[in-house]
């Protein structure tokens, strides 16, 4: 290194350690931003513990910035981490430091401003963190004080607007999670249609957010056996997965094998040969992105063959499992949880297909396995030597 480099590189290492908190402050709230955009969220919670450090260094214990940053990292935890628990130990704590102030004198405007918005993203975190904790209850009373501040942040008129955290949209998803959770489908349903709504307004009909959204209600709308609307979410989900990404890619694979459930659980003759280009579709998508050998493709295959073999189509289904054997690349694949269900579906196919001769050495192989995995007196080991006991009388 040049003496020019040196000298730039020993400037900045004086700059940083001479300077103030409040700078220190500023730079890791700029980083931490950064960091959230990026979705980098190891670092982005690392500069906002940084951030709440520096804040109680500048501010005091019982000051609303601190409280603001430490619900900034909760919010962090929550979202970007999916960790509630530290979450919540945060969000309370957020709480507690903005009710510890009681006694203090009057907030100037706009300062209560970004103190209701801080007490929004506390509630909402404290809200979510619930529903993940399954605790739908707590969390919905936690999401009600969150839209009851949002809509007094709305009511009034501000010098300047405080910044949220948390959407309207998000609060939407929220609560029909938490309705969910507490089985309550029809409110649930209201909830999700609405931040649909909301981010095809905002975004467009092709936002990212989509994807999850209609997956959800589809899955209510299943659950309410309206199977017919819940094909109907399906479909835009999948259309949204073609656009934005490939048909060759996880999203595609994922909504294709929702749609071939969707259109089986109709249990309409009219859609068995559709279910059936779905399920293809998404095994086909799977081993493309993930191979053979991976859990979700051999979950999709799983699906299909059973869906295959329960519609009359057993020949097929068992030469879609004998050729998963063939095609795995890991010797391990034979035998593991995995191998153990797929001899079994073609065990049973046999039996179905009164091939006793094959059905035994094919649930001989599958117990063998469970006997390994499970141990002998498991009750999935039990259930198929139960069944070849049977066999052998």
């Amino acid at each position: 290194m040049d003496e020019a480099g040196k000298d730039c590189q020993e400037k900045e290492m004086k700059s940083t350690l001479f300077a103030t908190p409040a700078a220190k402050l500023a730079e890791a709230q700029k980083k931490a931003e950064k960091f959230a955009k990026e979705k980098e969220a190891h670092n982005t919670c690392r500069e906002l513990i940084q951030c709440t450090a520096l804040t109680r260094i500048i501010y005091g214990n019982e000051h609303w910035r601190l409280a603001q940053a430490l619900a900034n990292l909760a919010h962090s935890y929550l979202t970007l981490r999916g960790l509630p628990v530290q979450a919540m130990h945060h969000a309370n704590s957020a709480k507690y430091t903005i009710f510890m102030r009681r006694g203090a004198s009057a907030t100037p405007s706009e300062e209560r401003g970004e103190i209701l918005s801080t007490l929004v993203t506390i509630y909402y975190t404290l809200g979510v963190a619930n529903v993940m904790q399954k605790n739908s209850k707590e969390s919905y009373l936690n999401l009600q004080t969150a839209e009851r501040i949002m809509e007094e942040l709305k009511r009034t008129d501000w010098i300047s607007t405080p910044k949220l955290k948390v959407s309207e949209r998000d609060l939407s998803v929220a609560f029909g999670r938490a309705n969910l959770q507490n089985k309550k489908l029809e409110l649930a349903v209201k909830h999700f249609e609405k931040a649909i709504n909301a981010t095809v307004s905002a975004e467009g009909e092709i936002a990212p957010e989509l994807l999850n959204l209609y997956q959800e209600v589809a899955q209510i709308e299943q659950a309410k056996k309206n199977y017919h609307k819940s094909i109907g979410h399906l479909l835009q989900a999948h259309s949204i997965s073609l656009n934005l990404y490939s048909k060759f890619s996880m999203e595609a694979a994922s909504t294709a094998l929702l749609l071939g459930k969707a259109y089986a659980s109709t249990g309409e003759e009219k859609h068995i040969e559709v279910a059936e280009l779905y399920f293809s579709e998404s095994l086909t998508a799977y081993k493309e992105v993930l191979g053979m050998d991976h859990s979700q493709t051999m979950e999709a295959l799983k699906e299909f063959c059973k869906w295959l073999a329960h519609t009359g189509k057993r020949k097929k289904a068992y030469d879609l499992l004998k050729e998963s054997f063939k095609s795995q690349q890991d010797p391990c694949s034979d035998f593991n949880k995995q191998a153990a269900e797929r001899l079994y579906i073609m065990g049973c196919i046999c039996l179905a297909e009164e091939k006793l001769k094959e059905a035994y050495q094919l649930l001989s192989e599958c117990v063998q396995i469970q006997n390994t995995l499970y141990g002998p007196h498991h009750g999935k080991t039990k259930k198929i030597q139960e069944l070849l006991d049977v066999l052998e009388v």
